[in-house]
């Protein structure tokens, strides 16, 4: 399954994204997650791979099972700190599980006491996706920060290395999430205007605890709107039900004006939870907005 085709010949597509199972609590239920979501007819779904290669073998098993169950699936791959070829390594295995399409991200520093990257890992995702497409006919994807990645000077020079990656190979982009959707919009159009004219997919993340959306908020640096931290405020963060229940409202609220601005996609980021992501597919479905 390559994922350009889909951009290509149908809209709105629908993606979801989740990790493999990190705990062996977690892997007794993640059955159910997947079969959960694919039931809500997703047009593909994406797996991660750990920073480092870190949980690589729970990657691979976690691909394995979706396509033994028939699912579209694009693979993850951090690159960060990993040696040419352990990355053809994953490749070769990817690829001879029949994956077409990959997701190509740097990554962060793993977090595992001792960590030293390899001497000639690649310091840029963009010089990551020019090693794979001089190599591998796959499909590549990258990331695109609408508020400009932590590490940028600024959002131009972000929208620069964007641009690089496109060059090298990458032909869609999903973006970081985001609270405010001018800011996505917006950058899609500097985007437009830097020479950028792949499918860019916004990414949108419900509310799925009120310290959960703050501590992302920091990690990632998403902005917190006005709107945002008056929602969060006016719910009790130990009421899980109202805490959902207003994340559901708010990113309904963003893929509804997201889609009727005619983007090509939604990108939902799952993290590994079902309740909050079928119930906003069920309301813009019932919306026939997807």
């Amino acid at each position: 399954m390559r994922v350009t085709h889909l951009y290509e010949t149908q809209s709105p597509v629908l993606s979801m994204e989740f990790f493999p199972p990190r705990t062996e609590k977690a892997e007794e239920g993640f059955g159910a997650v997947v079969d959960d979501l694919f039931s809500m007819a997703p047009d593909y779904m994406s797996v991660t791979f750990g920073a480092g290669g870190s949980n690589r073998d729970g990657s691979y098993q976690t691909v394995r099972t979706m396509l033994d169950k028939s699912i579209p699936t694009v693979a993850y791959l951090a690159g960060y700190g990993m040696a040419p070829s352990e990355i053809a390594e994953v490749l070769d295995r990817y690829r001879d599980m029949g994956i077409e399409t990959i997701f190509v991200i740097r990554g962060d520093k793993p977090q595992q006491e001792g960590f030293t990257p390899h001497p000639d890992s690649f310091s840029y995702a963009s010089d990551l996706i020019a090693f794979i497409k001089r190599r591998y006919d796959f499909t590549l994807g990258c990331a695109g920060y609408p508020e400009g990645h932590q590490e940028a000077e600024s959002l131009e020079k972000d929208i620069e290395h964007l641009k690089a990656k496109v060059d090298n190979g990458a032909e869609y982009v999903v973006a970081q999430n985001f609270y405010e959707n001018s800011f996505f919009l917006d950058y899609v159009e500097r985007c437009r205007t830097a020479g950028i004219n792949v499918p860019i997919i916004p990414g949108i993340m419900p509310v799925y605890s009120v310290k959960m959306a703050r501590i992302l908020a920091k990690v990632c640096g998403t902005t917190i709107t006005p709107d945002l931290e008056a929602r969060l405020t006016s719910v009790d963060p130990d009421d899980k039900e109202a805490v959902l229940a207003m994340g559901i409202d708010f990113a309904t609220d963003q893929c509804r004006g997201l889609l009727k601005a005619g983007v090509p996609g939604i990108h939902l980021y799952t993290m590994d939870r079902t309740f909050s992501t079928m119930a906003v597919v069920k309301r813009l479905r019932d919306e026939t907005l997807l």
